[in-house]
């Protein structure tokens, strides 16, 4: 078989040119955008104060007019009400040609008729019968305002003046003014609110972009308002990850290429030593046997990284099934008794007597049972208890299962346990300390747990070392019968 049949196969990414930013376009900055909601607040603002005001105002200047016409009406109806009857023609025929003069039209009623035609019947009606009027009317077809007063034998006078669109064009003409004042007062707005929302963004923008780049050390000032401080604390808060991330993935790479490296190293010496002669003949079966357990070592640490590359994908092949953890516990005994005999430490399996169902995939929880014992195996002294316990999670079967791994090693700390399922932590931690593997078992057994639908924690065993807890859950047949 070709030596190269067995490798796998590193995808490498496409090294090429970084692609350059889209060009900005004005329209679509946020300061254009901006000035034109500013400028759009504004000219709304205006048209809707003009649409109040304009009325308001052409009312104001109606009633005026109103209330000056009505005092001439007064005047007038004094005049010719204390006059005597000969002087009151000439004295009428003064006041009619002065308020002509100022654009009022005069009626004068005798016996129930106006001298003249155009006043409304019932204008002409109620004077008559000794009633004032004041309002609008139409006189001649046209609206005009309306001043009626009575004067003594069923006599009257009326004035009227004809209402004009002056007031509308007058405030109209008014309204460019306060409408340009409020669009400059919308651009300026605009610029000045653009400037203070883009700045922060603008920081966080580069400061993204330095961190594609690879600088960690960037950091955005937090500022207000709360949503740009919110921005400032996650972009910190993500370089802060990253740069965590990234030195625990140098350290795990630093630990598992001296993983690597150890049965590399003593492959490579017992083939140079073959190679050279320098080996007995009688020794060559030996050295076979160092040189596969070196390979098989090897071949776990590649098998256990792919493992872990491929735990979250959706190819992760998984079969799950109902399982007896009692039963496996059994099995793990014919395997580790004797393993762990040979280098005088004790090992022990505690069963509650009958079944312990779970609902599981067996080949990968045995996995997770093989790699809690094989790192309890790599840490505890000769004499040192390790321990194997099954129990249910529950009175109720369904309830599932607990798998528990203990031993009488050093143990861990409080600290420890909150980076036990790291990959690599408590190797960097211990490597030269104590007896460490590649830091890689612990994180593949939660990977799996987690996989499984279980969940792992760690804690301290009574018998002074470590204690891993795994929790599985229960056959789900069991949970439709029981219910």
């Amino acid at each position: 078989m070709p030596e190269h049949a067995h490798q796998p196969t590193v995808a490498l990414p496409v090294l090429g040119p970084r692609p350059a930013p889209p060009r900005r376009r004005l329209a679509h900055t946020l300061t254009a955008r901006a000035v034109l909601v500013t400028c759009a607040v504004a000219l709304v603002s205006v048209l809707v104060t003009a649409l109040v005001a304009v009325p308001l105002a052409v009312r104001g200047v109606e009633r005026r007019d109103q209330d000056a016409l009505g005092a001439q009406a007064r005047l007038a109806a004094g005049v010719l009400r204390v006059s005597a009857a000969r002087q009151r023609d000439a004295a009428g025929e003064r006041l009619i040609r002065q308020l002509r003069q100022e654009d009022i039209d005069v009626y004068l009623i005798r016996a129930g008729q106006a001298d003249r035609p155009g006043l409304p019947r019932q204008v002409v009606t109620r004077v008559s019968s000794g009633r004032d009027v004041s309002g609008r009317r139409l006189v001649n077809g046209k609206r005009a305002l309306v001043e009626g007063r009575a004067l003594p034998g069923g006599d009257g006078l009326v004035l009227t003046r004809a209402t004009t669109r002056g007031p509308w064009r007058q405030v109209l003409r008014g309204l460019w003014l306060p409408l340009l004042a409020g669009l400059a007062a919308g651009v300026v707005a605009g610029l000045l609110l653009a400037r203070r929302l883009a700045r922060p963004i603008r920081s966080a923008a580069r400061a993204a972009t330095r961190l594609r780049g690879g600088d960690r050390a960037v950091r955005v000032p937090v500022e207000p308002p709360d949503e740009v401080a919110d921005l400032a604390y996650a972009l910190n808060g993500l370089a802060a990850a990253l740069a965590t991330s990234e030195g625990r993935q140098r350290e795990f790479l630093l630990s598992v290429s001296h993983e690597l490296r150890t049965p590399l190293t003593a492959i490579r010496g017992y083939a140079e030593a073959l190679a050279d002669g320098v080996i007995d003949a009688d020794a060559v079966p030996a050295t076979g046997r160092t040189m596969l357990g070196e390979a098989e070592h090897l071949d776990r640490l590649v098998a256990d990284l792919l493992a872990l590359a491929r735990l979250e994908a959706a190819d992760f092949p998984l079969e799950p099934g109902p399982v007896d953890l009692a039963r496996l516990a059994a099995d793990a005994e014919r395997t580790w008794s004797d393993r762990c005999a040979a280098v005088g430490v004790p090992f022990r399996v505690e069963t509650p007597g009958g079944p312990v169902p779970a609902y599981t995939d067996p080949g990968r929880i045995r996995q997770v049972v093989d790699g809690l014992l094989e790192n309890a195996l790599r840490v505890v002294p000769p004499g040192a208890p390790i321990v194997l316990a099954v129990r249910p999670a529950g009175a109720d079967p369904a309830a599932g299962g607990v798998v528990e791994v203990r031993d009488g090693g050093p143990g861990f700390t409080d600290d420890d346990l909150a980076v036990a399922f790291e990959r690599g932590a408590l190797h960097q931690r211990y490597r030269g300390v104590r007896k460490v593997g590649s830091g890689l078992g612990l994180a593949l057994a939660a990977g799996l747990v987690r996989r499984l639908g279980g969940d792992i924690a760690a804690g301290h065993a009574p018998e002074g070392g470590a204690a891993f807890t795994v929790r599985l859950p229960g056959d789900p047949y069991l949970t439709r019968t029981s219910a």
